[in-house]
């Protein structure tokens, strides 16, 4: 490359961010300021949003038939935004909370109404019509109640007859021109009954009444038998309403009769600094992890900081041009993201001082040190991404939010390590940064003997986690949890008080919560305002009489809170036993993946099998510090759980693929020169192991340090694992590999050491 290109080269990507860093900048302006237009959507519990409670008009509905509905509705919630709450509210009610919005009517007309869909006949079996024109009204109406249809046969199917439902374009036979509609294919028994009633209706003429929500979204005459099981709904005003009722089709009906009983918006959860001490905790532990990467590889650091600040507005815009809804998981998942790119960066740098260390020249260096880094870099980065997509695939709610947010991080840290970087090196080596001084030289260092300690470190790591099980066996003898579980996992009691003027969500936090903390020696207390009104909703454990009471008598004697105005109630969790199952199915299908991938990449099983459980490892022990500490479990307890599963199968990758590269060559393994590889490719990755979870760490201790109470809870544990994920890949998963290497499998080694 000529000096003019590379001098180019630097001008166009330093312009690219200082043009991206002010695209990002807006955003997060504006996002900051709660501004709708060019603003990041915003999760509950860093924005609020619309709740919406509906009163259950059956009377005595069964629990079943509440849990059913629940799910149905969490689904036509995911649509909308897949972070939702959807939870029972004492017996009758269930409330449904949609973030990122002000606007509780349009949040209601978009859910829709909990209507049921219906095929009817046009006339019954004595001849009556079922269903007839309203010219005033200009559509059709029924002549009877959709159970006397029901009762008299005239109902030909429901929406449980319908296997699938989608929404497409046909062409109009009159004009030729697209009209949406939805397709439908039905059941096998509901094709038969469909087939036999349109040949009925095409032999005397009559249509078929399609009958939706309470009214009739279209009535076709059948001109001939349709007995293939398919069909069509015509009649939508545009292709969103027809992918809308396609989607509710495919949810089914919902059991119970509902009707709006309140609906208001909401403050954020984690109170209004949540987001603005986020951002600047990311900002000030990005400055740090940039001057880390500089004092420790000179001019690399420079261009890998460069390329990190173009990952990070990469990263917001990309949030923002997706409309993905950010949370605190959402946070956890950018900050994965920003281990991951820096732990790229880290590896080839490696690489390149190793080249340089071995006589070859700078540019030779820097070329061989990206060929070599790349295996590690892909392996662990594609390992990552598969476990984001099956968590996207499989996950609902919290997790897919993270999911996605976790996908844009890896694709766009690939791109700034293998792109921006290398294009910024070899424009750095053009302009003249050529000495070997500014790319630095590996240090011979002697290997360490890991192996032979290698039951001393399983044997503290079973102390640690057996100190967790013995713990969660005395907490679940003495108080019935094993861990400390939040309202969002076993529900509690909501209270709701009109305090007579306004508090700011801080103000709560440091006013009220205090005083409700003291009653129910429980930190896991969430409290948020109502909008246009001074009400303050506070969520606590599931609260006793004598309890609410001591409530009732503090709110009304600090803080002058008319007790008339107080309303307790039993609400369920927000995070649905479904939702549950789904995170746990989709890690563990993930898990599967991620072994398949490691067994196919690394032509081994036993690669595979200690990766997975390293990561086992580090899960129990956050697991144990959650039980020990007492840390709340609640919905960043899943997002928490799901990062280190990230990092952990990444970290151990690295030390992997360097194993694989000393085994090539190695005519004939003994136990000796095993010991020997495994001992060599740990200490020649370990500077970088430490390196990448200092980086890592360095912003979530700064998060931690920042951030407000919920963020600490959450920050604490996360840092917890990622020290556990950066020891199990150094002192668990290579040994647990020697051992299999050693004893099992086709190659195993049977010399005995001496």
């Amino acid at each position: 490359m000529k000096k003019s290109k590379g001098v180019v080269i630097l001008v166009v990507i330093l312009a690219c961010l200082v043009g991206l860093g002010y695209y990002a900048s807006t955003i997060l302006s504006a996002t900051e300021n709660g501004k709708d237009k060019n603003s990041i959507k915003l999760g509950l519990d860093l924005s609020g949003g619309v709740s919406i409670t509906y009163q259950i008009d059956d009377k005595n509905p069964s629990q079943e038939d509440i849990d059913d509905t629940i799910s149905k509705l969490e689904e036509r919630a995911q649509n909308y935004s897949t972070e939702y709450s959807v939870y029972q509210v004492g017996d009758d009610r269930i409330t449904v909370e949609i973030p990122g919005v002000t606007d509780a009517n349009a949040v209601l007309e978009d859910l829709g109404s909990p209507g049921s869909l219906y095929i009817i006949k046009e006339h019954d079996a004595d001849g009556n019509a079922n269903y007839s024109y309203d010219s005033s009204s200009k559509s059709f109406k029924l002549n009877y109640d959709v159970q006397d249809l029901i009762d008299n046969g005239s109902v030909i199917l429901t929406g449980t007859d319908i296997e699938s439902a989608e929404a497409v374009y046909q062409s109009d036979s009159a004009t030729g021109s697209k009209e949406p509609v939805v397709s439908f294919s039905l059941t096998d028994d509901g094709a038969k009954i469909f087939a036999d009633a349109t040949t009925e209706a095409a032999a005397s003429g009559d249509s078929i009444g399609i009958y939706y929500d309470d009214h009739f979204v279209s009535v076709p005459t059948v001109k001939s038998a349709i007995t293939d099981g398919a069909g069509v709904i015509e009649g939508m005003g545009s292709y969103d309403e027809a992918k809308e009722l396609a989607t509710f089709i495919r949810i089914g009906a919902i059991n119970l009769k509902l009707s709006e009983l309140e609906s208001s918006v909401v403050g954020a959860s984690l109170g209004s600094q949540a987001l603005a001490t986020s951002v600047k905790a990311g900002v000030i532990g990005l400055a740090l992890v940039m001057l880390f990467m500089i004092v420790m590889y000179s001019i690399s650091g420079v261009a890998a900081s460069i390329a990190l600040g173009i990952y990070i507005t990469l990263t917001i815009a990309f949030i923002y041009l997706f409309e993905i809804t950010l949370t605190l998981p959402g946070i956890a998942g950018i900050i994965l993201g920003i281990g991951m790119a820096v732990d790229a960066n880290v590896i080839i740098f490696a690489r390149i001082r190793e080249e340089i260390t071995k006589g070859k020249t700078v540019r030779l260096a820097i070329e061989e040190g990206y060929k070599k880094a790349l295996s590690a870099i892909v392996d662990g980065n594609v390992t990552t991404f598969i476990a984001a997509l099956v968590l996207m695939l499989l996950g609902s709610g919290t997790v897919k939010g993270f999911a996605y947010t976790l996908m844009i991080s890896i694709i766009l840290s690939m791109f700034s390590a293998l792109f921006i970087t290398r294009t910024l090196m070899r424009a750095m080596y053009a302009v003249g940064v050529r000495s070997e001084k500014f790319y630095g030289r590996a240090k011979e260092r002697k290997a360490i003997n890991f192996i032979k300690y290698r039951f001393v470190y399983f044997a503290i790591s079973l102390v640690v986690i057996g100190a967790g099980i013995v713990g969660m066996i005395g907490y679940h003898a003495s108080t019935g949890r094993a861990l400390n579980y939040s309202l969002e996992f076993v529900g509690g009691t909501s209270t709701t008080a009109d305090f007579g003027k306004e508090y700011t969500i801080d103000e709560i936090e440091s006013e009220i919560v205090p005083e409700i903390e003291k009653i129910t020696g429980d930190s896991a207390i969430q409290a948020t305002t109502v909008d246009e009104s001074t009400n303050i909703v506070i969520k606590t454990r599931t609260l006793d009489l004598d309890e609410r009471q001591e409530m009732e008598q503090v709110l009304a004697d600090k803080f002058n809170v008319d007790k008339t105005t107080i309303t307790s109630q039993s609400i369920s969790s927000t995070i649905s036993g479904e939702m549950k199952r789904d995170a746990v199915s989709a890690v563990i299908v993930a898990c599967i993946f991620m072994l398949l991938y490691i067994w196919f990449r690394f032509k081994d099983i036993r690669f595979a099998s200690s990766a997975i459980i390293a990561l086992v490892h580090d899960v129990l022990v956050v697991l144990t510090a959650y039980a020990l500490i007492r840390i709340s479990v609640g919905g960043t307890f899943i997002a928490c759980m799901l990062t280190i599963v990230g990092y952990s199968v990444n970290d151990t990758i690295v030390i992997f693929d360097r194993i694989r590269e000393n085994l090539r060559g190695t005519n004939k393994l003994t136990q000796e020169n095993l010991t020997e590889i495994a001992n060599k490719s740990l200490t020649q990755t370990m500077a970088r192991s430490i390196n990448t979870s200092i980086t890592t760490l360095i912003t979530v201790i700064v998060l931690y340090i920042l951030g407000v109470a919920s963020i600490r809870e959450f920050a604490l544990p996360l840092m917890i694992g990622l020290i556990s994920g950066a020891y199990s890949s150094i002192f668990i998963a290579t040994e647990l590999w020697f051992i299999m290497k050693l004893h099992l499998g086709k190659n195993r080694i049977v010399k005995k050491e001496k």
